[in-house]
């Protein structure tokens, strides 16, 4: 009997050991920053893509043992206590995901907001609000447009400030999502956050670490959690100045530029609520007041910039920004489009734009830099007479209003513009007062001398200075832009100030003050 009790013994130890080998705890550099009370949903929710009848829902779980499949409940509902639910279901996902969970929602209704949660082994995520897309006109739609936020550069304020705001119907993210530097490689050392890795993100453990530390921020977090976002990338979700082949951020000595490309890819997907396809450009309709049109001007066609205006190729043809297949996409989207706006997800300034500085004029990581695309799609939207073009454009950390057109001067003068393009400020990156030796007080006298002619009359508002996000409420009638800025960027709160208010009337492509 003492022999049968001890093999039995020996079993039990044998196959306790073996349960621990194929689950061992997780190295997590990040459980010190965790709020016990989420767990183990500590990076919130989020929701996004919205259709008519679908919307992605998202959440991430981090388990304490490193499990080979995990399964994840959810539950969607008109209303927040959930007693009577529209659909619910569940969802495997694996260390492959990261542990993400993503569920695109179908047999939804048109312009109706939604309860969502998630359910892991008894506990409950964050309930998170979304909206669907409508899908007959409404008296208004508002829209967030958010670009570049940087950990190292202090709290998301502008962030926070939205998750408060109660009316907006979908936030648009034009990229810089994260940033690729290690710590203390571009930031303000005196905010006292610091990049998780501490080195410069490569390999697809880095990507994931640093998306992980960007949603444990409770400002990011919050507004994912009440908010729908529409997402592109720029270039900071990869490296510094990226395309096709290369980036500006990536050097020899950090390995092949594809695979760190796969594993930003793959990092993007999984962290942000969107549908995963081949390419990320597409489209959504917002009834008969707006389509959105999210363009890639990173890695979908974008050849090498040029390193000097003067570069003679800098015209060519074979200089793509969107490449040939998106070209010819986003030509079709503008031509069919019968909404009353087409709101153009663009990630740098579209329009011709003289910066002014002595050593910096053109930008030539932005449409000023690939002239031959640019051309071809201004082209398009007169011939085809396609009209309520509006560009929302991010990544330059400053404040713009621009009347769109191929260059300041003869075609400006002569034919008049195009569309209109609204630039969103940075939600914290440095802008150009956050350079050494500048005040804001110089910078104030930049933007007025750049304003207007000589240099950009085409160009209608300037401010390179502020951070916080940009509002578009669009009607029947015109769309208004109105740029919100927090007062402080280094120190947390959620109040902001109105900077400025303008207005583009239907049918005009001219920028005037709202009256």
């Amino acid at each position: 009997m003492k022999k049968i009790n001890l093999l039995l013994l020996l079993v039990f130890v044998f196959f306790a050991c073996q349960k621990q080998e194929s689950h061992s705890p997780v190295a997590d550099p990040l459980s010190n920053y965790y709020e016990a009370s989420l767990k183990p949903f500590y990076h919130g929710v989020a929701s996004g893509d919205p259709l008519q009848n679908a919307v992605i829902i998202w959440t991430k779980v981090t388990p304490e043992d490193s499990l080979p499949e995990l399964t994840v409940q959810w539950e969607i509902s008109e209303n927040e206590n959930f007693n009577e639910p529209t659909q619910t279901g569940e969802v495997i996902t694996n260390p492959d995901k990261g542990y993400t969970v993503k569920v695109d929602v179908n047999g939804l209704e048109p312009n109706t907001k939604y309860f969502y949660r998630f359910n892991y082994e008894g506990a409950n995520s964050l309930i998170g609000e979304t909206q669907t897309a409508p899908s007959e006109s409404n008296e208004a739609l508002r829209l967030a447009i958010v670009s570049c936020s940087n950990y190292e550069f202090g709290p998301f304020n502008g962030y926070g400030a939205l998750a408060e705001r109660n009316d907006i119907d979908v936030v648009l993210h034009l990229g810089d999502y994260i940033y690729e530097y290690g710590e203390k490689g571009y930031g303000d050392t005196t905010t006292g956050r610091f990049h998780m890795p501490p080195h410069e993100i490569i390999t697809l453990e880095d990507y994931r670490t640093r998306y992980a530390q960007y949603r444990l921020d409770k400002d990011l977090r919050e507004v994912h959690q009440r908010i729908p976002f529409i997402t592109i990338w720029d270039d900071h979700e990869i490296a510094n100045d990226s395309y096709v082949d290369g980036a500006q951020n990536h050097q020899e000595n950090e390995g092949d530029y594809n695979d760190r490309k796969a594993a930003a890819r793959k990092a993007y997907y999984e962290w942000l609520p969107i549908r995963e396809s081949k390419e990320l450009y597409r489209s959504f309709s917002y009834g008969d007041m707006a389509d959105l049109i999210m363009l890639d001007e990173r890695l979908a066609g974008r050849v090498a910039p040029v390193k000097s205006a003067d570069d003679p190729n800098i015209a060519s043809e074979e200089r793509l920004m969107l490449g040939t297949e998106q070209l010819s996409w986003f030509k079709n989207e503008l031509s069919e489009s019968d909404a009353q706006w087409k709101i153009i997800g663009n990630q740098v300034i579209f329009s011709y734009l003289n910066w002014g500085f002595p050593t910096f004029q053109l930008n030539l990581d932005s449409w000023d830099g690939y002239p031959y695309e640019r051309t071809e799609i201004i082209d398009h939207i007169r011939n085809e007479q396609v009209e309520n073009v509006v560009f929302v454009t991010g990544d330059t950390h400053s404040s713009w209003a621009l009347e769109v057109t191929e260059d300041a001067f003869s075609d400006y003068k002569t034919n008049g513009a195009v569309a209109v393009e609204f630039g969103t400020t940075s939600i914290n990156s440095g802008n150009t007062n956050d350079r050494a030796g500048t005040t804001d007080e110089t910078v104030m006298e930049h933007e007025q001398n750049i304003t207007g002619s000589p240099l950009n009359p085409q160009l209608k508002y300037a401010n390179l200075r502020d951070h916080g996000y940009l509002e578009l409420i669009l009607s029947n009638d015109q769309a208004e832009a109105i740029w919100h800025y927090t007062p402080d960027k280094r120190v947390a709160s959620r109040e902001m100030v109105i900077g400025k208010k303008l207005i583009t009337k239907s049918g005009s492509n001219k920028i005037e003050e709202q009256q």
